[in-house]
Protein backbone atom coordinates (compact mmCIF):
# COMPACT_ATOMS: atom_id res chain seq x y z
CA UNK A 1 0.00 0.00 0.00
CA UNK A 2 1.29 3.28 -1.32
CA UNK A 3 1.58 6.31 1.22
CA UNK A 4 -0.77 9.11 1.40
CA UNK A 5 1.87 11.99 0.48
CA UNK A 6 0.60 12.24 -3.17
CA UNK A 7 -3.34 12.37 -1.93
CA UNK A 8 -4.79 15.71 -0.92
CA UNK A 9 -7.14 15.82 2.05
CA UNK A 10 -8.78 19.31 2.22
CA UNK A 11 -11.55 20.52 5.22
CA UNK A 12 -13.83 22.73 4.44
CA UNK A 13 -15.94 22.71 7.21
CA UNK A 14 -18.47 20.64 8.87
CA UNK A 15 -18.32 17.21 6.70
CA UNK A 16 -17.47 18.96 3.94
CA UNK A 17 -14.45 17.01 2.36
CA UNK A 18 -12.19 17.73 -0.98
CA UNK A 19 -10.13 14.50 -2.00
CA UNK A 20 -7.84 14.74 -4.58
CA UNK A 21 -6.30 12.11 -5.77
CA UNK A 22 -2.34 11.03 -7.04
CA UNK A 23 -3.93 11.03 -10.36
CA UNK A 24 -5.68 14.43 -10.63
CA UNK A 25 -9.24 12.82 -9.72
CA UNK A 26 -11.14 15.29 -7.50
CA UNK A 27 -13.79 14.11 -5.61
CA UNK A 28 -15.81 17.00 -3.14
CA UNK A 29 -18.09 14.73 -0.43
CA UNK A 30 -21.06 16.55 1.43
CA UNK A 31 -21.08 19.97 -0.29
CA UNK A 32 -22.21 22.45 2.53
CA UNK A 33 -20.63 26.37 1.79
CA UNK A 34 -23.02 28.95 1.18
CA UNK A 35 -24.55 28.79 4.71
CA UNK A 36 -21.41 26.87 6.16
CA UNK A 37 -20.55 29.19 9.17
CA UNK A 38 -16.97 27.33 8.76
CA UNK A 39 -16.48 27.34 5.38
CA UNK A 40 -12.85 28.80 4.24
CA UNK A 41 -14.68 31.61 2.65
CA UNK A 42 -11.10 32.28 0.38
CA UNK A 43 -11.20 28.81 -0.19
CA UNK A 44 -11.46 28.21 -3.87
CA UNK A 45 -12.93 24.92 -5.33
CA UNK A 46 -10.77 23.58 -8.29
CA UNK A 47 -12.20 24.75 -11.90
CA UNK A 48 -13.25 21.16 -12.51
CA UNK A 49 -14.88 18.75 -9.60
CA UNK A 50 -15.11 15.07 -10.96
CA UNK A 51 -17.62 14.23 -8.88
CA UNK A 52 -19.16 14.89 -5.99
CA UNK A 53 -20.76 12.22 -3.46
CA UNK A 54 -23.39 12.93 -0.71
CA UNK A 55 -23.72 10.48 2.46
CA UNK A 56 -27.03 11.47 2.53
CA UNK A 57 -29.99 14.22 2.35
CA UNK A 58 -29.90 16.75 5.14
CA UNK A 59 -29.49 20.32 4.77
CA UNK A 60 -26.53 20.94 6.03
CA UNK A 61 -24.38 17.81 3.19
CA UNK A 62 -26.80 18.50 0.26
CA UNK A 63 -27.37 22.26 0.19
CA UNK A 64 -24.97 23.37 -2.35
CA UNK A 65 -24.52 20.31 -4.43
CA UNK A 66 -26.69 21.61 -7.85
CA UNK A 67 -24.80 24.89 -7.99
CA UNK A 68 -21.32 22.77 -7.25
CA UNK A 69 -22.45 19.63 -9.58
CA UNK A 70 -23.50 22.85 -12.63
CA UNK A 71 -20.97 25.33 -12.45
CA UNK A 72 -17.34 22.73 -12.01
CA UNK A 73 -19.09 20.10 -14.08
CA UNK A 74 -19.80 17.58 -11.78
CA UNK A 75 -21.52 13.77 -11.54
CA UNK A 76 -23.11 13.74 -8.30
CA UNK A 77 -23.00 9.94 -6.89
CA UNK A 78 -25.38 9.07 -4.37
CA UNK A 79 -27.91 6.49 -3.05
CA UNK A 80 -30.39 5.53 -5.40
CA UNK A 81 -33.05 7.71 -3.92
CA UNK A 82 -30.70 10.63 -3.13
CA UNK A 83 -29.73 10.49 -6.73
CA UNK A 84 -33.33 10.83 -8.56
CA UNK A 85 -34.11 13.26 -5.61
CA UNK A 86 -30.84 15.93 -6.76
CA UNK A 87 -31.68 15.36 -10.35
CA UNK A 88 -35.30 16.38 -10.25
CA UNK A 89 -33.29 19.82 -8.61
CA UNK A 90 -31.56 20.09 -11.88
CA UNK A 91 -28.20 18.32 -11.27
CA UNK A 92 -27.38 16.92 -14.83
CA UNK A 93 -25.13 14.06 -14.09
CA UNK A 94 -25.75 10.99 -11.43
CA UNK A 95 -24.85 7.88 -10.65
CA UNK A 96 -27.33 6.19 -7.96
CA UNK A 97 -26.02 2.87 -6.18
CA UNK A 98 -26.91 1.85 -2.86
CA UNK A 99 -24.98 -0.29 0.30
CA UNK A 100 -22.35 -2.94 -0.66
CA UNK A 101 -22.00 -1.11 -3.82
CA UNK A 102 -19.14 0.05 -5.52
CA UNK A 103 -18.19 2.46 -8.37
CA UNK A 104 -14.85 2.89 -9.68
CA UNK A 105 -14.28 6.76 -10.46
CA UNK A 106 -11.37 7.10 -12.30
CA UNK A 107 -8.73 5.83 -10.33
CA UNK A 108 -10.66 6.07 -7.06
CA UNK A 109 -13.36 2.73 -6.12
CA UNK A 110 -16.16 4.26 -4.14
CA UNK A 111 -17.83 1.87 -1.83
CA UNK A 112 -21.02 2.50 -0.14
CA UNK A 113 -21.18 1.33 3.24
CA UNK A 114 -23.90 1.52 6.32
CA UNK A 115 -24.28 4.45 8.79
CA UNK A 116 -26.92 5.06 11.34
CA UNK A 117 -28.57 8.08 10.89
CA UNK A 118 -31.24 9.64 9.17
CA UNK A 119 -31.71 10.95 6.10
CA UNK A 120 -34.77 13.01 4.70
CA UNK A 121 -34.44 15.80 2.41
CA UNK A 122 -36.59 18.99 3.27
CA UNK A 123 -37.66 21.55 0.67
CA UNK A 124 -40.57 24.24 0.37
CA UNK A 125 -43.03 21.29 -0.16
CA UNK A 126 -42.20 19.21 3.00
CA UNK A 127 -39.98 16.02 4.04
CA UNK A 128 -39.23 13.62 1.39
CA UNK A 129 -37.83 9.96 1.98
CA UNK A 130 -34.09 9.51 -0.18
CA UNK A 131 -32.73 6.63 1.14
CA UNK A 132 -30.99 5.82 4.03
CA UNK A 133 -27.81 7.60 5.22
CA UNK A 134 -24.43 6.16 3.81
CA UNK A 135 -20.94 6.05 4.67
CA UNK A 136 -18.14 5.66 1.66
CA UNK A 137 -14.45 4.09 1.36
CA UNK A 138 -12.33 5.57 -1.26
CA UNK A 139 -9.92 3.03 -2.41
CA UNK A 140 -7.27 5.06 -4.14
CA UNK A 141 -4.79 3.43 -6.83
CA UNK A 142 -1.89 5.40 -5.75
CA UNK A 143 -2.89 6.42 -2.22
CA UNK A 144 -4.33 5.28 0.57
CA UNK A 145 -8.02 3.23 1.68
CA UNK A 146 -9.92 6.64 3.21
CA UNK A 147 -13.45 6.00 4.86
CA UNK A 148 -16.04 8.86 5.15
CA UNK A 149 -18.45 7.75 7.70
CA UNK A 150 -21.34 10.92 7.10
CA UNK A 151 -23.14 11.66 10.19
CA UNK A 152 -23.43 8.94 12.10
CA UNK A 153 -23.49 6.79 15.40
CA UNK A 154 -21.01 4.00 16.47
CA UNK A 155 -22.27 0.63 15.21
CA UNK A 156 -20.77 -2.76 16.18
CA UNK A 157 -20.48 -3.26 12.23
CA UNK A 158 -17.69 -0.59 11.90
CA UNK A 159 -15.30 -3.87 12.62
CA UNK A 160 -16.67 -5.24 8.82
CA UNK A 161 -15.62 -2.40 7.10
CA UNK A 162 -12.18 -2.49 8.76
CA UNK A 163 -12.05 -6.50 7.74
CA UNK A 164 -13.35 -5.68 3.92
CA UNK A 165 -11.76 -2.63 3.49
CA UNK A 166 -8.59 -1.87 5.94
CA UNK A 167 -8.99 2.15 6.22
CA UNK A 168 -6.15 3.72 6.81
CA UNK A 169 -7.67 7.34 7.19
CA UNK A 170 -10.91 7.71 8.65
CA UNK A 171 -12.71 10.80 8.61
CA UNK A 172 -15.21 10.87 11.46
CA UNK A 173 -18.01 12.97 12.87
CA UNK A 174 -17.00 13.46 16.80
CA UNK A 175 -19.45 16.62 17.85
CA UNK A 176 -22.11 14.99 19.38
CA UNK A 177 -25.43 15.71 19.39
CA UNK A 178 -26.90 14.57 15.71
CA UNK A 179 -24.04 11.98 15.70
CA UNK A 180 -20.97 10.36 17.92
CA UNK A 181 -19.06 12.45 19.97
CA UNK A 182 -15.69 12.08 21.41
CA UNK A 183 -16.77 9.07 23.66
CA UNK A 184 -18.29 7.28 20.99
CA UNK A 185 -15.63 8.04 18.26
CA UNK A 186 -13.14 6.74 20.39
CA UNK A 187 -14.77 3.27 20.19
CA UNK A 188 -15.29 3.72 16.20
CA UNK A 189 -11.83 4.07 15.95
CA UNK A 190 -11.36 0.97 17.85
CA UNK A 191 -13.56 -1.03 15.59
CA UNK A 192 -11.74 0.45 12.82
CA UNK A 193 -7.96 0.74 13.56
CA UNK A 194 -7.08 3.45 11.16
CA UNK A 195 -3.34 4.73 11.19
CA UNK A 196 -4.98 8.11 11.00
CA UNK A 197 -8.30 9.94 11.95
CA UNK A 198 -9.47 13.07 10.51
CA UNK A 199 -12.30 14.34 12.82
CA UNK A 200 -15.43 16.26 11.08
CA UNK A 201 -18.95 17.42 12.04
CA UNK A 202 -17.88 19.73 15.55
CA UNK A 203 -17.40 23.10 16.04
CA UNK A 204 -20.01 24.40 13.47
CA UNK A 205 -22.90 25.24 15.34
CA UNK A 206 -22.88 25.41 19.39
CA UNK A 207 -24.43 22.26 19.93
CA UNK A 208 -21.54 20.03 18.30
CA UNK A 209 -18.92 20.57 21.10
CA UNK A 210 -16.66 17.00 20.70
CA UNK A 211 -13.10 18.63 20.14
CA UNK A 212 -10.29 16.59 18.67
CA UNK A 213 -8.11 17.11 21.70
CA UNK A 214 -10.69 15.08 23.82
CA UNK A 215 -10.88 12.34 21.11
CA UNK A 216 -7.22 11.95 21.32
CA UNK A 217 -7.23 11.28 25.00
CA UNK A 218 -9.01 8.17 24.48
CA UNK A 219 -7.49 6.56 21.80
CA UNK A 220 -4.66 4.02 21.49
CA UNK A 221 -1.15 5.66 21.06
CA UNK A 222 -0.90 4.27 17.81
CA UNK A 223 -3.55 6.40 16.41
CA UNK A 224 -2.77 9.85 15.34
CA UNK A 225 -6.15 12.15 15.37
CA UNK A 226 -5.52 15.30 13.85
CA UNK A 227 -5.83 18.68 15.10
CA UNK A 228 -7.16 21.08 12.27
CA UNK A 229 -8.88 23.95 10.82
CA UNK A 230 -11.18 24.47 7.57
CA UNK A 231 -8.61 25.02 5.43
CA UNK A 232 -6.15 22.72 5.92
CA UNK A 233 -5.20 19.59 4.20
CA UNK A 234 -3.83 16.16 5.33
Amino acid sequence: MSSSQETKITWLGHATVLVQSARGTTILIDPFIEHNPKYPKSFKLPEKVDYILLTHGHGDHISDVVPVASKHGSTVVAIYELAAYVESKGVEKTIGMNLGGTVQLGDVAATMVEARHSSGAQDEKGTHYVGVAAGFVLTLEDGPVLYHAGDTAVFSDMQLIRDLYRPEIAMLPIGGHFTMGPKEAALAVSFLAPKKVLPLHFGTFPPLTGTPAELAKLVGAGVEVVSWSPGDSA
